[in-house]
């Protein structure tokens, strides 16, 4: 059925049916009537806050802190850990996070890298000895120091207007009294449980009485309610230098684990200065390495010198440009990204538009590349949770938090009620590349938040989670609005274009629920896939330019946003479609 290749063309028909039956003929969208068909819902509009995240009650308790008089910063902590117990196999405080804040008194952005970095015991030629030529997906092996928790109270230090224990309440009485898990979500569950079911700790948290939970199947977790509890009235320094730190190192070393104590006390988050490139108008902003932000920002700049709106969405011409784009970057992102503590990484010659304008030059409209070779910047010179909150005063913050791969590593420590997170899968074992492993280092990481500013101002904050699919979507969300003149929420809804197989860092394979990077090198070009929604005049004539198409029903990440009017004062929020997602304003 599906060869080894991931191709399904024998089914061409069964996705011609499913890409052009089955959705509405036209929407309604703000005060326009479009025909759109891939339209699902209105924008929400708000004037004094706007909340977006990947579930309605982590939603709702992001807006109940705003109307307490919490800042948008307040509302986002409280949001990621709801979805902490919510959304678990996403996110949770085993895991690290990135933000990128408007700050509105400053009126400047500011970025947060809340990654942890790897065990200081373990070695490259420890790691070597155990014959792995990459490092695994589940277990010890792969846990970094979880930076989630350092990274909320450096916000909330900078930012916060509320008590920490009132920011934590909300999440702390759902996680006592329980609630009902959403549909998407308990799918996801289901299907990490069937992988991590044996991994100490794991059943006793997420499996009560034997089994996942199913949609609406009320779920509780006193041991995070109690986790929770602590950080509020004590703050990030049991989390890293009292019990639970403690906790997390006894469980680790009892089982075949590295993180220690020494490594948790020793971290800390990083303040960080945002990059960005000017889009038709538009400066998009995103986080330098350990990071991938930068490839959309390198896709972005390789689009600009075409005329993407003449093109037309879902047309074989854009598509082809767009993945022929995403191509060149994220061969780059495979030779040069990683911690910049540890490697030269040129960020400023990698986004530059002469760099772009010769990457460029290299791409056929009319043949699909089997493969590109990396460039040299340096010659130049010159499955994730997404959220997003608005306050009344101006603030955004743009915040992306994960475990890695779903559910993490599996490895749950004893009394806590959260998983660790499995990130050091993504290092290199390959001696002398950017991302190889080394003790202290943060590993190359996925998730990224993103802003986008006009004239100065704060225009937009968005976020598409999901792996590999994250820059593509970043730049897709942009083009969407920029050249087609989508809205917020239409620019979410529609159809996506997802590329996989070119170089990536390491040797990961993608498990059920946790969609990440298929990593290794270029075979034949890779795979194209097409959500449903796309021509077929624009399929057949991808697959006679040479593309290599597939069928996937999944992994093309999920969105969140808010869009600032200041002409009117108000906030514009939308959500994703294709998981749980809730926009909600106020």
């Amino acid at each position: 059925m599906k060869n080894d290749k991931g191709a399904f063309w024998p089914l061409r028909l069964a996705v011609v049916l499913i890409m052009t039956l089955g959705m509405p003929q036209m929407s309604i969208a703000a005060d326009r009537i479009t025909d759109r068909s891939f339209t699902t819902r209105s924008e929400v509009i708000a004037p004094h806050g706007m909340a977006a995240t990947a579930q309605p009650l982590a939603t709702q308790i992001a807006l109940d802190i705003l109307k307490m008089g919490g800042s948008a910063v307040d509302a986002a902590i409280a949001a990621n850990a709801a979805l902490g117990l919510m959304e678990p196999v996403a996110c949770g405080i085993g895991g690290d996070l990135f933000a990128i804040v408007w700050d509105a008194g400053e009126q400047e952005l500011v970025g947060l890298n809340g990654s942890g970095r790897s065990p200081g015991a373990l070695t490259l030629e420890e790691l070597k000895s155990k014959g792995l030529e990459t490092i695994p997906p589940l277990g010890p092996l792969p846990v970094s120091v979880p930076g989630t928790v350092d990274a909320w109270f450096e916000l909330h230090a900078r930012y916060g207007r509320l008590p920490m224990s009132d920011v934590l309440a909300p999440a702390i009485r759902y996680a006592r009294e329980g609630f009902p898990v959403s549909e998407v979500i308990a799918y996801y569950w289901q299907r990490n449980a069937q992988i991590l079911k044996d991994f100490p700790g794991f059943a006793e948290v997420y499996m009560p009485g034997g089994k996942a939970p199913g949609k609406g199947d009320m779920f509780r977790n006193p041991r995070l309610a109690d986790t929770y509890e602590r950080l509020g009235k004590e703050g990030r320094d049991v989390f890293y230098k009292g019990d639970f730190a403690r906790a997390i190192s006894d469980y680790m070393q009892a089982n075949g684990g590295y993180l220690s104590y020494e490594d948790l006390a020793g971290h800390r988050s990083e303040w960080i200065t945002p990059v960005s490139t000017n889009y038709r108008g538009y400066d998009v902003w995103e986080l330098p390495p350990n990071g991938q932000g930068i490839a959309a920002l390198q896709i972005l700049n390789v689009l600009e010198g075409y005329d993407i709106a003449a093109m037309g969405f879902g047309s074989a011409d854009y598509i082809h440009t767009f993945v022929e784009a995403k191509k060149l970057a994220f061969e780059d992102r495979a030779r040069f990204y990683a911690d910049m503590d540890f490697a030269d990484v040129p960020v400023q010659g990698l986004i530059s538009k002469s760099y772009a304008a010769k990457r460029r030059a290299l791409i056929n409209p009319d043949r699909a590349a089997r493969s590109y070779p990396a460039g040299d910047p340096v010659l130049e010179q010159g499955d994730t949770t997404y959220l997003t909150v608005a306050d009344a005063e101006g603030n955004m913050v743009s915040l992306i938090q994960s475990n890695y791969r779903g559910m993490g590593s599996g490895m749950t420590p004893g009394g806590l009620g959260f998983v660790l997170q499995d990130r050091g899968e993504l290092f290199s074992l390959q001696e002398g590349h950017p991302n190889v492993y080394e003790p202290g280092k943060r590993p190359f990481h996925t998730i990224i938040p993103a802003f986008v500013t006009k004239d100065g101002k704060p225009w937009m904050s968005f976020g598409v989670m999901g792996g590999a699919m994250q820059p593509q979507g970043h730049a897709q969300i942009i083009v969407n609005m920029v050249d087609f003149g989508m809205n917020l929420q239409e620019a979410g809804d529609a159809p996506r274009i997802r590329h996989d197989g070119s170089s990536e860092p390491t040797g990961a394979r993608r498990l059920p629920g946790s969609p990440a990077p298929t990593l290794g090198p270029m075979d034949n070009g890779g795979v194209v896939y097409l959500e449903s929604g796309f021509p077929l005049e624009a399929i057949n004539e991808l697959e006679h330019r040479g593309h290599q198409l597939g069928m996937d029903s999944g992994g093309y990440g999920g969105y969140q946003a808010i869009m600032r009017d200041h002409g009117q004062g108000v906030y514009y929020g939308a959500s994703e479609s294709r998981k749980d997602g809730h926009a909600a304003g106020y």
